[in-house]
């Protein structure tokens, strides 16, 4: 029997409402992070490494620079019928957008017809991690399930964080039910601490899946959502299965960022997931060549520091710095800089993010902020240090005293 014909779909249509500003005018895969990657470069590059190259992506809300981005970097040879491409919605089955994921598969079934797969790779845009989705799809066809979510594994305290897979006593790999954040769960029966959380990696056979999103269509009653609506459809039906992604064998992997797995859905957990790229042994490694990451980033200049004298020395210590970024006499610390990011001297910057074509000026001071494209600020001014200063400007604090400073804005001094 030969292989599985697989074709990936991506669901990239997401609003991202908590990770607002940063969604104001792009849609939340195509949020940049770790200096020259977007979110949705991770799934991409876990669904080719694991050698799928058949690739749509569905996208939806502010999609502009998102289809862009994918239209512009995920390049493959036609010639051996390999593909990324964008789908917009197309109100194909009526007059409205997609309703939620399962909708979005459904109004775009023709797809699935017209490349008459067997099996059906379906995830998210928005999280960052590496996964080999080969192994799940033969974990899916060695357990004779139709349909199989990937599941990591969570401390049980964090259980009302989660959506839960419960699974059989007698066969732990079979979905019992889905519990939505649930008070006092079961813990797995090898580690009793421990819960499986939903990933939103799903693999589905192909016939299974157009009868399931079909079925949901014709609900009244449904959010036309794959978490909520098409997963329990299939633990009704007793074929439902769970993979663990512990059992998931990158080539590269450390036993440091081995089952690395984030959810960057707030402000907060964007910041902290750019923050785990930058220590000595990173959480999160983006160096690993046997499994790599792309994207789309070419023809800029190498990362430049420059001006060494008293008081004026152009360095960046447990920091990533981007292709084209001029640290000119500037201070940097515990911060990733975007492509493009120019630094003048006598500047400083700590414990920030700075996204593609930020300006600091002379004596400017940024401190715990994340910054969009194409902010300047200007000469002396300071931000992240005042919030009640930062709020009259207009900018974005979280509860944890983040500092977020919209696309385009110019900071003067106070």
């Amino acid at each position: 029997m030969g292989a599985p014909r697989v074709l990936a779909i991506v669901l990239a249509g997401g609003e991202g409402k908590r990770l607002m500003p940063l969604t104001s005018e792009r849609a939340k895969p195509a949020v940049p992070f770790g200096g020259i990657y977007r979110l949705v470069d991770f799934a991409l590059s876990n669904i080719v490494n694991s050698g799928y190259l058949q690739v749509v992506v569905l996208t939806q809300y502010k999609s502009h620079s998102l289809d862009r981005h994918v239209t512009k970097t995920w390049r493959m040879s036609a010639l051996l019928g390999n593909y990324v491409a964008s789908v917009p919605a197309q109100q194909r089955v009526g007059k409205h957008w997609y309703l939620g994921s399962a909708d979005a598969i459904y109004q775009c079934l023709n797809i699935i017809y017209d490349e008459k797969p067997d099996i059906v790779v379906v995830t998210g845009a928005d999280h960052v991690y590496r996964m080999d989705f080969s192994q799940m799809v033969d974990a899916h066809i060695a357990s004779g399930a139709e349909f199989t979510v990937a599941g990591i594994r969570q401390p049980i305290s964090m259980a009302d964080q989660f959506g839960v897979i419960d699974t059989e006593p007698d066969n732990p790999e079979k979905i019992r039910a889905f519990l939505e954040k649930p008070k006092d769960p079961t813990g797995l029966a090898d580690s009793p601490d421990e819960i499986l959380a939903s990933m939103g990696n799903y693999v589905i056979n192909a016939d299974a899946l157009i009868d399931a999103v079909t079925r949901d269509s014709e609900s009244e009653t449904t959010e036309h959502d794959m978490g909520g609506d098409i997963a329990p459809a299939f633990v009704e039906r007793g074929t439902a299965y769970v993979y663990d992604f512990i059992n998931n064998d990158v080539p590269g992997n450390t036993d440091r960022d081995r089952n690395y797995w984030r959810d960057v859905g707030t402000i907060d957990s964007y910041f902290e997931a750019n923050k785990d790229l930058i220590s000595i042994n990173p959480v999160f490694n983006l160096y690993n060549n046997e499994w790599p990451l792309y994207t789309g980033y070419i023809g800029l200049p190498p990362a430049k520091f420059v001006h060494a004298g008293q008081g004026r020395l152009g360095h960046a210590a447990d920091s990533l710095v981007s292709p084209g970024v001029i640290v000119s006499g500037a201070t940097v610390a515990g911060s990733v800089l975007s492509p493009g990011v120019y630094l003048h001297s006598w500047a400083t910057v700590d414990d920030s993010v700075l996204l593609d074509d930020v300006i600091v000026h002379r004596h400017a001071q940024v401190h715990r902020c994340i910054v969009d494209k194409n902010v300047t600020i200007l000469e002396n001014a300071r931000v992240g240090f005042d919030p009640e200063l930062d709020r009259s400007r207009g900018l974005t604090i979280t509860d944890t005293g983040l500092t977020v400073i919209p696309k385009g804005m110019t900071i003067h001094p106070e």
